[in-house]
């Protein structure tokens, strides 16, 4: 993803989290038209509050592309599972988007035969 920018909220964002997250929003590539320059990813990470079982980690995405806006937060006690599981939810999104635009496609193409 060319225009990907990753922010940290209450904790350093070291070099591994930072290629972590580029690993898995990277993998949304595939998802996504290549030829479309207006794509614009912002992620962030932040470490909301310590209580008394421990760190708790929260990754959010906000995905825009030319068609749609995507967006998706997870909030885990392991800031990688976060990463993870925003990851998972946005390609969901995305899937189910463009599903539901191809079967609409083709109803209206068995509609004008």
């Amino acid at each position: 993803m060319r225009n990907l920018k990753i922010k940290a909220i209450n904790i350093e964002l070291t070099e591994s989290v930072e290629n972590y997250f580029r690993e898995k929003i990277n993998s949304l590539d595939k998802y996504i038209d290549q030829s479309d320059e207006s794509v614009e990813c912002t992620a962030r990470v932040s470490k909301t509050a310590e209580n008394q079982s421990g760190d708790i980690f929260k990754a959010e995405v906000s995905l825009h592309t030319a068609g749609k806006n995507y967006g998706a937060e997870s909030t885990k006690n392991n800031l990688y599972l976060a990463i993870d599981d925003v990851r998972e939810v946005v390609a969901r999104k995305i899937t189910s988007h463009k599903d539901k635009q191809r079967s609409l496609f083709k109803k209206g193409a068995s509609k004008a035969k």
